[in-house]
């Protein structure tokens, strides 16, 4: 019988699967900046963000003796930079490889593809976390509800879209949700998204998906678009044996393998470039000062979390 070997290509592959199913958060929020970071100044790209307008009226059937007024359209942008270099080293023995490793993919290249999965996911936090949000809600644990309606509110206030919301949810938050009747009920009725790996199902108009990597006793009601994230996977370079370059869905990285003979050793490295930045909108009305501001997302915490 021939021997059969798992070709690079096939792990690499495997690789990128368990990236996407350990990063949460970048499918959640705007990457369609991936793919114009080619020859970008600084390595940044800017979003451009709409003007708001206010819609004035001109008295009916005037004797056209004032003019109407002119106001200014002043649109913004928001500029996402990856600046960021997130890999993953391991050297591996001839000794290790002929004795001690029977599926590299399963014994290195997965703890790699975790790693970096994690310091990934972790950069999107620190920028979800670290932002200055217009509406910031305190929960009652016995009433998460109240407190999504209310972070529904604003949202709507703000005229952010109602389509494709999400709560993102820390443990002690989720718990707290789990722990009231109307979600039970949601469970129990069968409902096909219900605690479905990071899905817990819907709630007040959100789809609502539970995180370790937040604060467990805080929330995030957000819209796509109300953070940016780019990941990008670096070009494989023409000296190396192997190298595989794959991207899916804003999911993007690289893994490259090769030989030191001067050590007797393989090496696996996995790498990618990220970047990530908050979209902060023009809340003035016409004529009124630049007033920027996170309205497409909201902060909730729960009572007693000292934040």
């Amino acid at each position: 019988m021939a021997n059969s070997f798992l070709k690079p290509e096939v792990i690499a592959a495997t690789a990128l699967g368990l990236l996407q199913r350990e990063v949460v958060l970048p499918r959640l929020v705007w990457n369609d900046a991936i793919s114009d970071f080619a020859g970008a100044k600084n390595d940044t790209v800017s979003i451009r963000v709409p003007g708001r307008l206010q819609a004035r009226e001109y008295g009916w059937r005037n004797n056209r003796s004032s003019e109407i007024v002119l106001d200014e359209l002043t649109e913004t942008k928001i500029d996402v930079t990856l600046n960021h270099d997130i890999y993953s080293a391991v050297a591996v023995t001839d000794e290790e490889l002929t004795l001690d490793i029977a599926d590299f993919g399963v014994q290195v290249l997965s703890p790699q593809t975790y790693a970096v999965a994690r310091t990934v996911e972790d950069l999107l936090v620190t920028t979800i976390e670290g932002a200055t949000y217009a509406t910031t809600i305190t929960v009652n644990e016995d009433d998460p509800w109240g407190g999504v309606v209310e972070a529904r509110t604003a949202l709507n206030k703000a005229e952010v879209p109602r389509d494709g919301r999400t709560l993102l949810v820390g443990a002690d938050f989720e718990g707290a949700m789990l722990k009231q009747d109307l979600l039970k009920r949601v469970d129990e009725s069968g409902s096909d998204d219900a605690l479905r790996e990071a899905m817990i199902g819907r709630y007040a108009g959100f789809n609502v998906v539970g995180s370790n990597a937040i604060d467990p006793r805080t929330a995030y009601a957000f819209v796509r678009s109300a953070f940016i994230f780019a990941m990008r996977a670096p070009m494989v370079p023409s000296g190396v044996v192997f190298g595989q370059s794959m991207s899916d869905q804003g999911i993007a990285m690289r893994w490259i393998r090769d030989y030191d003979a001067a050590r007797l050793r393989d090496r696996s490295v996995l790498n990618t470039f990220v970047g990530s930045a908050v979209v902060m909108d023009n809340t003035a009305a016409a004529g009124d000062p630049e007033n920027l501001e996170l309205v497409r997302a909201v902060k909730l915490q729960l009572a007693g979390s000292g934040s």
